[in-house]
């Protein structure tokens, strides 16, 4: 269910800030998806799917309200698999600055080579790295957080944009703030006091009770040159092969640099390689997100953020919906022809493509992963 290109044009005025003429922007486009299974697929991820009704794939809206904060282009990392949908989505993307990754290696290999290529490029640049699979508004509300991240960046910090919390979840990670910082430009910018891991329900509520925890999205904002310096010093043999892959990029060498180095790389996340580390040297700040924000992590998120629009209690997604709801409430998501009729259930999760149908509720919306889980241990990777 990809979603063609609705909006094309390109805007040319970078919103102006401290540290904004060094500041380039990553979206990097990786993960499957697996809650979303089978709607999102190894050839299909999330990020390629419209899941909120908006007429715009993940990825097109990210770049959207990425594209005018920078006169520098935007970067994407994303898989080689996924090349021709991510241009086909992005057709002012410079294949320059379209950075394929061979296979999956986990976020601190696509940031860490992000980064490397850009300090090859411009040793003062300041990257911002924003999933392409989250669904965030207002977008001035954003752009302002990231104005703030980039002032506190140039700095001399890595920054994170933490999200304000709604509730108790236990299934983000979390961010203690510490003092409040005295950065030009950034006046929410504060210290980051801890990283802190998904936590147990009642934790959770305590943190956000407290008041001093957000909400960690993933967001980093950073000098190139220290998000360099702190993956040398944690993972000192990741940092060796992106910088060969780096320093061969451009070049004839590359493709053959890229297939010899990127196999052997750790596979590991930036939270763990730089951002905990620098967090323990104290060159970690925050600023705290107030603007919505969901990473879409399973069909819960969908039926959120897809609130049903008639009295029938179901959010229906799909191009060629045929559903029919008698006290009924939930989500469904078609990509059939096939009739669908909801009778007498509650929070049900109806999710039907030609080769593959699940049916679950929005409380166990977060197991498909395990069923996903279950069919590749049986080698049904044909529907994965």
């Amino acid at each position: 269910m990809l979603t063609p290109v609705t909006d094309q044009t390109t805007s040319t005025t970078a919103v102006s800030g401290p540290g904004l003429e060094r500041f380039v922007a990553v979206i990097p486009a990786g993960g499957v998806g697996t809650r979303l299974w089978p709607l999102s697929r190894a050839a299909a991820p999330k990020f390629l799917h419209d899941l909120t009704g908006s007429g715009q794939t993940l990825i097109r809206a990210t770049y959207d309200r990425l594209d005018d904060l920078s006169s520098r282009p935007i970067m994407v990392v994303t898989g080689q698999a996924h090349q021709e949908a991510v241009c086909g989505q992005l057709p002012d993307l410079d294949t320059s600055d379209l950075v394929l990754e061979p296979e999956p290696k986990d976020s601190a290999a696509a940031i860490g080579l992000a980064a490397a290529i850009l300090h090859e490029r411009d040793p003062e640049a300041i990257m911002g790295s924003f999933a392409a699979d989250q669904v965030i508004g207002p977008v001035d509300v954003f752009q302002q957080a990231v104005r703030e991240a980039v002032a506190t960046a140039a700095s001399g910090r890595i920054v994170t944009i933490g999200i304000k919390p709604t509730y108790a979840s236990t299934g983000f990670g979390y961010i203690r703030q510490g003092e409040p910082l005295d950065v030009d430009g950034a006046p929410n910018a504060r210290d980051v006091a801890a990283f802190v891991e998904k936590p147990a329900e009642k934790l959770a509520q305590e943190y956000v009770d407290s008041g001093e925890y957000l909400w960690n999205a993933g967001m980093f904002v950073a000098p190139v040159e220290l998000m360099l310096r702190h993956l040398k010093a944690s993972e000192p043999e990741l940092h060796a092969g992106l910088t060969e892959i780096a320093q061969a990029w451009g070049t004839d060498a590359q493709d053959e640099v890229m297939q010899r180095i990127w196999p052997t790389l750790k596979k590991t996340a930036i939270d763990y390689a730089v951002a905990e580390p620098a967090a323990d040297a104290g060159d970690v700040a925050v600023i705290p997100g107030v603007f919505t924000w969901d990473d879409v992590g399973d069909f819960a998120a969908i039926a959120r953020l897809n609130p049903a629009k008639d009295a029938s209690g179901i959010t229906v997604i799909g191009d060629t919906p045929r559903v029919y709801a008698d006290k009924a409430t939930g989500v469904v998501v078609t990509d059939t022809q096939r009739v669908i009729a909801l009778i007498g259930v509650e929070d049900v999760v109806v999710v039907d493509t030609p080769d593959a149908l699940l049916v679950t509720t929005t409380e166990h919306a977060q197991s498909v992963k395990q069923a996903v889980e279950a069919l590749k241990a049986r080698g049904r990777n044909d529907v994965l």
